[in-house]
């Protein structure tokens, strides 16, 4: 498959996909649960995307614009929106407001407003690829570099108990997340137009790995996406080898449904919006479910108490709403993406 735009919007919005339903506890692909390699996956774009051409003063301005700039955009326009709702709703979702939960703790947690709560995500992204930056002038052999990211993913497993601590948990999600990152890049650059790994006998290969990999789950509900599942966010991995083989043949089937719809879609302009705006659909999904959530709470007299006493990904019966609640999320969060993107054109062009 030839990564071009086009497809790479495509495996964004893929991506970006998975993660929504993964917050609804379900599964968009049979067989490969969200949180079996939803955040890896993004990580495997960001390698096929990484330029080794920029200086390192180049590519840390670049990742700062494109990453942390909007980051803590978001993240004050989201303090003013949690402090806004807190009397209405009686409850503050977030952390104590002061500097060091502000601006360390994107950093260590990102866990400082539970409303943009996803975007940990990004502040992890940008220490991964600033760390990938630097080990790019380390002049080796690709495989010795692929040997070493995988050892450096191992040792992450193996003292994931440090990740409790915060001061660790940042270190430790980078070691594994920096794998991935390499894998991207050497697919664009080693596999890409050259080696084909579409194949029937692949598909088998994958298929029947999955599999067996599903033995060592400790939730058969293969309907719902939170089996299989490992915590880059909280550095919780339940087995050595799984979390790395889940999230190589969940790459693997991205790559492998957009290689095949690539053609089939290639004039729906919506699928390509969504992964053009994969940063404000993980920014602003939760938005768009609280208020769901509350409103239905509040039209059907409700108390709001149901709600707050549970944690920010409780919705309302999900049994009915959660298709719902996916459709309005990805539909309301994509056209803000747009809309954002067209304010700004308008006050930099003006």
């Amino acid at each position: 498959m030839i990564i071009n735009s086009y497809k790479i919007n495509l495996l964004k919005a893929l991506a970006i996909l998975v993660v929504v339903s993964g917050h609804l506890e379900f599964s968009i692909i049979p067989l490969f649960p969200p949180y079996s390699f939803q955040v890896m996956l993004f990580f495997f774009i960001a390698g096929i995307l990484y330029n080794p051409e920029y200086s390192f003063g180049e590519y840390l301005i670049r990742r700062i614009k494109s990453l942390i700039v909007p980051y803590f955009l978001y993240a004050f326009f989201y303090l003013i929106i949690t402090i806004a709702i807190t009397p209405v709703i009686g409850k503050f979702w977030g952390m104590e407001i002061n500097f060091k939960n502000e601006f360390l703790y994107p950093f260590l947690t990102g866990h400082q407003l539970d409303l943009i709560s996803p975007l940990w995500f990004v502040p992890c992204l940008f220490i991964t690829l600033l760390i990938y930056k630097l080990f790019s002038y380390i002049k080796v052999n690709q495989n010795l570099k692929l040997l070493f990211y995988l050892l450096l993913a191992l040792l992450a497993i193996k003292f994931q108990a440090m990740g409790k601590n915060i001061a660790f948990l940042w270190i430790f999600r980078s070691m594994f997340a920096l794998l991935f990152v390499h894998l991207g890049y050497l697919y664009k650059t080693k596999i890409e137009g050259r080696i084909n790994i579409f194949s029937e006998k692949i598909f088998y290969f994958v298929i029947i790995a999955q599999s067996i990999l599903w033995l060592t789950n400790k939730d058969y509900s293969p309907m719902q996406g939170i089996g299989l599942h490992f915590l880059l966010v909280w550095s919780e991995y339940n087995n050595p080898i799984v979390p790395i083989l889940s999230s190589i043949t969940g790459i693997w089937i991205s790559l492998f449904i957009v290689r095949i719809l690539s053609e089939k879609i290639k004039n729906w302009t919506f699928i390509e919006k969504i992964g053009k705006n994969s940063y404000h659909i993980m920014a602003n999904h939760l938005l768009v479910f609280n208020f769901i959530t509350y409103s239905i709470l509040f039209f059907k007299g409700i108390p709001f108490d149901i709600k707050n006493s549970s944690d920010i990904y409780w919705f309302y019966n999900p049994i009915k709403t959660t298709y719902f609640y996916f459709t309005a999320g990805i539909v309301v969060t994509t056209y803000f993406g747009e809309f954002l993107k067209k304010l700004k054109k308008y006050f930099f062009l003006k």
